[in-house]
């Protein structure tokens, strides 16, 4: 494995062990809280990020399309479980698909939001989303936590 993709699974795991202390005494009943209606909820954050890891990422990494349901993000029928638990496959089958990744393949440049671009800066860029989605759930709570607590 070459050293670019040791520091992208270093990276990518660090933002999931982020992920995982954030999350770790988090309740059902937190998921959908907002602060004002027009915030995103935890669920939103999770699903969005699950969705990322699952099917952005494959398809970054070797093109993979994966059929993923078209209702994921923000879908109230899921339990907070069922979210965590995608996550974490999709972390598995992430970091599976990191290990046949070569320099070469890193140097080329795929179609990503509408423009070329290298594909290490599309895949950095989309491991650094957990980094900036981890940010977010901590806010959230930390919030929630605020708002709620008698003064």
């Amino acid at each position: 494995m070459s050293a670019k993709v040791e520091v992208i699974k270093a990276f990518a795991q660090a933002g999931f062990d982020r992920l995982a202390r954030s999350t770790k005494d988090l309740k059902e009943e937190q998921i959908d809280w907002k602060s004002v209606p027009d915030a995103n909820s935890i669920r939103w954050i999770l699903t969005h990020m699950s969705m990322e890891v699952n099917v952005m990422l494959p398809n970054i990494i070797a093109g993979v399309k994966v059929d993923w349901p078209k209702d994921y993000i923000g879908n109230t029928t899921y339990s907070l479980q069922k979210i965590l638990g995608d996550i974490e496959n999709g972390k598995v089958g992430l970091m599976k698909l990191l290990d046949n990744l070569t320099d070469k393949q890193l140097d080329e440049e795929i179609e990503m939001w509408g423009s070329k671009r290298k594909r290490l800066t599309s895949l950095m860029g989309m491991v650094g989303e957990f980094f900036h989605h981890e940010g977010q759930i901590a806010a959230i709570l930390g919030l929630e936590k605020r708002i709620k607590t008698p003064k």
